[in-house]
């Protein structure tokens, strides 16, 4: 048998558990959608927490924000902007490292699925809605490194960190196609084979590391054993003409991934067109990106000069304006209206508009108030099209609320047509709905 390296089979497995995360299956059923526009999909743009001396608006005339200069970008996307603070966690005093922010996790969590963020949520809950993408959830993130992301399907999510991989995991054996009525399979029938071998030789050399294995590393071990046992099932129900549950319209795929992939600041920007190409296509409709880990981010960016480690040397840099964090903030948020831009800038395949008329995009953070380490205003922001989900003005939304944050991940579920949210969050707050208010109708 062939030996194996434990540093290397668990690094090995920090990765299977993004691809895992990538071909999880869907589960249970979807709600009847409430009446108004819903998105085809939500990406979910994840950071750490910032100083809220940098990040709120320098004014707010009614709702109408003056952005502050580490949130300057967003004024050339206003009109699809909502800006949301002064949400509290259930927990307040959990920091960095706690699960909460995109869980909803106040004091425990014992829902059917354990703990489980709101994007993986959403992903089970579609399956009675009929959709079927070849890819049902994508999570991509570089240089995610020394802490947790903010994302979790019973324990915590890895992404993909290459965008190489992730270019090749999305688009490989894909072909852009307006013929959804053809009936020849042949070359669909010999991907198939080769793609079953692959997962067959993948399935025998893993099952040959368990018994050498932890516990806890047994129990992630079998959940990537039973994502290559759904993944086979799945791969054999897309051989039907135009099946895959989509990618079969017009769509053009982005070239292959090229620049610097040291950098993972740098890596994320190429995550974030492939994210945008496997929407056009259909490939998924539930996206995230992840922007270093709860402890950490390693900032290098030449072009604005900056370089130093997000958390001790910006964060925690006592010095009173936050000057490094300013640029960090105002370079992440260029980012993600850029990803807004190609989005509005992307027609649908259906010729139903563009991909922003039917995205709803959400940035959110695992604090509130990062230098104090506390959640007592969670900050959100949001953006959708116009005539989307969300509630625009011409001159931006800026709303402060003293509304616990699960609410928001609960309008993130209302979006995209989840209106059941049982099993989700946390179970002492009750009665749960979305927060008022942000939504069109």
């Amino acid at each position: 048998m062939r030996s194996h390296s434990r540093r290397k089979f668990l690094k090995g497995v920090g990765a299977s558990l993004g691809a895992s995360l990538l071909f999880s299956p869907f589960y249970d059923s979807i709600a009847n959608a409430a009446p108004g526009k819903k998105p085809k999909r939500l990406l979910i743009f994840f950071t750490m927490g910032t100083a809220p001396s940098i990040w709120k608006p320098k004014s707010v005339s009614g709702e109408t924000p003056t952005f502050s200069e580490s949130t300057s970008p967003l004024e050339e996307v206003k009109e699809h902007i909502v800006m949301l603070d002064g949400l509290p966690s259930g927990s307040p005093s959990n920091n960095h490292g706690s699960a909460d922010g995109l869980t909803g996790m106040g004091y425990y969590s014992n829902g059917p699925y354990g703990l489980i963020s709101v994007d993986q949520y959403i992903v089970e809950k579609l399956k009675g809605s009929g959709l079927s993408t070849p890819i049902p959830s994508l999570l991509l993130g570089a240089a995610v490194e020394g802490g947790k992301t903010g994302f979790y399907k019973g324990t915590n999510l890895s992404p993909i960190a290459s965008p190489t991989s992730a270019y090749s995991t999305v688009f490989t054996g894909f072909t852009p196609s307006n013929n959804q009525g053809s009936n020849d399979n042949s070359a669909a029938e010999a991907l198939l084979k080769r793609r079953k071998s692959v997962l067959d030789n993948l399935t025998k050399e893993l099952t040959s590391l368990k018994g050498n294995l932890g516990k806890e590393q047994q129990y992630k071990l079998d959940l990537h054993l039973e994502s290559i046992r759904q993944l086979e099932q799945r791969l054999s129900n897309t051989m039907t003409p135009g099946g895959g549950g989509g990618g079969t319209g017009a769509c053009t795929v982005p070239g292959t991934p090229s620049g610097d992939m040291s950098n993972g600041l740098k890596a994320n920007q190429l995550h974030l067109d492939i994210i945008v190409g496997a929407f056009a296509c259909d490939i998924t409709r539930v996206a995230s990106i992840q922007w270093g880990s709860d402890q950490m981010m390693n900032a290098n960016l030449s072009e604005i000069g900056l370089s130093g480690e997000e958390h001790n040397g910006m964060i925690h840099t006592g010095a009173p304006a936050h000057l490094d964090l300013i640029k960090l903030e105002k370079w992440l948020h260029q980012q993600f209206v850029g990803v807004i831009k190609k989005l509005k800038a992307t027609p649908e395949a259906d010729g139903s508009g563009t991909l922003l008329d039917n995205t709803l995009v959400a940035w959110c953070r695992d604090m509130g108030d990062a230098p104090n380490h506390t959640q007592n205003e969670m900050k959100f922001v949001l953006a959708s099209g116009n005539g989307g989900y969300l509630k625009t003005a011409p001159g931006g939304r800026f709303i402060k609320s003293g509304e616990r944050h699960e609410r928001v991940l609960l309008s993130l579920c209302d979006a995209m047509g989840v209106t059941d949210f049982s099993g989700f969050g946390d179970p002492a707050l009750g009665s749960k709905s979305p927060l008022p208010g942000i939504a069109a109708t």
